[in-house]
C-alpha cells in the first residue's frame, strides 16, 4: 500500500534497528480537556510549560505480533528509509486494535501516520471485523487532530489509567473508534 511516495509493508528483520535509530518524541505544551461529542478544536486546553515526551519504544515488545494471523506489524518507508510503523491486532471485542503507531520525528507531517492508518484499515477490512479502536492521550494533540481528521469519533475517556505511574498526571486516555 502507498501514499504519496509512501510505501508501507510487513515489518522483517530489519524492523529492531529501525526502531532503535527513530526518535519518537514530541513537545507536550499543553493538557486539552477532551469532550466527546465535539471537535477537537473546541477542547479546552490547559498550556504547560513545553516539555518533550517519550514513550520508550521497545523493539522486542511486540516481536510475538509478527506472522500471526491475529496481528501484524507494519513499516512505512519514505525515500527508501523506515520512517514509521504500526502495530495491529484483534481485540477482545473484535475491533482491530492499533497497539502502537510512531513516526520518526523528521518524517511527521508528510502523510506517513495516514498511510499506516491506511493499511490498518485495509488490515481490518481484510479480517471483517467492524471497525479499528486506538488510545492516544489529550496531551497529544497532534495525534488526536490526525485520528479526528481520518473519520475516528472519540468514544471513551478514562481520567484514572495513568494515576499509577504518577498519582499526579494530568494525562487522560483518550480511546478513539473508526467503524465501517
Amino acid at each position: 500500500m502507498a501514499s504519496a511516495g509512501i510505501s508501507v509493508r510487513v515489518a522483517d528483520d530489519g524492523f529492531a534497528p529501525y526502531v532503535l535509530g527513530s526518535e519518537y518524541a514530541f513537545q507536550v505544551r499543553g493538557y486539552a480537556r477532551p469532550q466527546i461529542g465535539r471537535p477537537v478544536a473546541q477542547w479546552p486546553v490547559e498550556p504547560v510549560a513545553p516539555y518533550r515526551k517519550c514513550y520508550g519504544i521497545d523493539p522486542d515488545e511486540f516481536s510475538s505480533y509478527r506472522d500471526k494471523d491475529d496481528s501484524a506489524i507494519f513499516v512505512a518507508w519514505l525515500q527508501g528509509e523506515a520512517v514509521g510503523h504500526v502495530v495491529v491486532s484483534t481485540n477482545w471485542n473484535g475491533l482491530a486494535h492499533v497497539d502502537e503507531l510512531a513516526v520518526h520525528a523528521p518524517a511527521r507531517r508528510h502523510g506517513v501516520a495516514r498511510a499506516l492508518l491506511d493499511v490498518v484499515s485495509w488490515w481490518a477490512q481484510k479480517k471483517c471485523l467492524p471497525g479499528v479502536m486506538l488510545e492516544t492521550q489529550n496531551n497529544n494533540l497532534a495525534a488526536c487532530r490526525l485520528y479526528e481528521a481520518y473519520g475516528f469519533e472519540l468514544g471513551g475517556l478514562d481520567h484514572l489509567r495513568y494515576r499509577g505511574i504518577d498519582p499526579q498526571t494530568s494525562e487522560v486516555a483518550m480511546f478513539w473508534y473508526l467503524m465501517f
